[in-house]
């Protein structure tokens, strides 16, 4: 089984009339702003390559015009490319016929968007049925499924009120268990928590890092918040005018930014908020031997382990106050790596 869900191999996307031309004037360098004003096509991607891990969580990010929303609708060909190769599970799906892509699109993948999509004339429980009923779910069984991700998303009580009565945050919730109710391999979200108040926002991205903690699903995520991908993403890819600038982890992108655009682009952030244990971890097996020093399991102070999932400036003050190393643990409890104080300083520092 390959350790990647989705992989994109030099896509381009123009949109316009002579799409021949411009991909001329692409592949012999001329930039996005030329190719508009001498052919009237628009370049939304340029031959760009990425890689999606199973069971990770991938986000897009760019500013406006960047991209991202484009490449995203590539993975459930909502947009064709004009040249490339979308490849899912090891099949490019490029090639599937019209029922293929159907079933694709009921059962591989569902989409959650940033402007809801409810009816509003259904009942919280029958949105969230949607899809099921797309599918051809009998109505039992198919509001007995939505009911339980109503209930999973914190919307457990409110299934017979009407999208009208509801808040953006409730709405958006509805539209994530809708997404889920399907059970999909692959969660698309786009945008799907920026029409929100912060305080809104932010418990939305909690409530979807909780899930994915018990769901594992593949989730391409879109947005063009820096704070928001950070805290979300296992894996960040950076668009500027339809070309791929940089992929990496949050880390990656905090600390060896690989252009001048992305140092700007990070300049602000605060790296001890944004870079969370799991993300400088030192994963352990049997036993580790380093600088004449053997760690085991045994080797750490329960009363000094970290989470995971929490950010460096949470537990910098219990680094700080250890000569030792941190066992840092999963929300389950189980020993997963430890933190190494010197190289996290150092690695701070850069």
């Amino acid at each position: 089984m390959s350790a990647y869900k989705i992989e994109i191999h030099n896509v381009y996307k123009v949109f316009g009339t002579d799409t021949a031309k411009a991909m001329a004037l692409i592949r012999s360098g001329a930039h996005k702003a030329d190719i508009l004003r001498t052919t009237g096509n628009v370049v939304g991607l340029n031959n760009v390559s990425l890689s999606v891990k199973t069971g990770h969580v991938h986000v897009i990010m760019g500013l406006s015009g960047s991209g991202k929303s484009t490449l995203i609708r590539h993975f459930n060909r909502l947009v064709d490319p004009t040249s490339g190769e979308v490849i899912v599970d090891g099949e490019n799906i490029l090639k599937f016929n019209k029922k293929q892509i159907e079933a694709y699109r009921r059962h591989k993948t569902s989409m959650v968007f940033q402007r809801f999509g409810l009816c509003p004339h259904n009942t919280v429980l029958s949105n969230a049925a949607f899809g099921l009923r797309v599918q051809g779910v009998a109505r039992k069984e198919r509001e007995k499924t939505a009911l339980h991700w109503l209930e999973q998303v914190g919307l457990g009580g409110v299934e017979k009120h009407y999208p009208r009565q509801l808040s953006g945050g409730m709405q958006q919730r509805v539209g994530l268990a809708r997404a889920l109710a399907n059970n999909p391999d692959i969660l698309l979200m786009d945008e799907a928590f920026s029409a929100l108040d912060p305080l809104i926002k932010c418990e939305m991205q909690d409530q979807l890092l909780r899930l994915q903690r018990k769901l594992n699903k593949t989730i391409v995520f879109i947005t063009h918040d820096l704070d928001e991908a950070l805290k979300i993403g296992d894996q960040i890819t950076i668009l500027k005018d339809g070309e791929l600038i940089q992929q990496g982890t949050p880390t990656e992108i905090l600390l060896q930014p690989a252009t001048d655009y992305v140092r700007d682009f990070v300049g602000g952030v605060n790296r001890f908020k944004a870079i969370r244990v799991e993300h400088l971890l030192r994963k352990i097996q049997m036993a580790i031997v380093e600088n004449g020093d053997v760690y085991t399991r045994s080797s750490f102070d329960p009363a000094t382990a970290v989470r995971a999932s929490q950010s460096i400036e949470e537990v910098m003050p219990l680094l700080m106050g250890n000569s030792a190393s941190l066992a840092v643990h999963n929300d389950d409890g189980k020993m997963i790596g430890y933190l190494d104080k010197p190289k996290v300083l150092a690695m701070l520092k850069q």
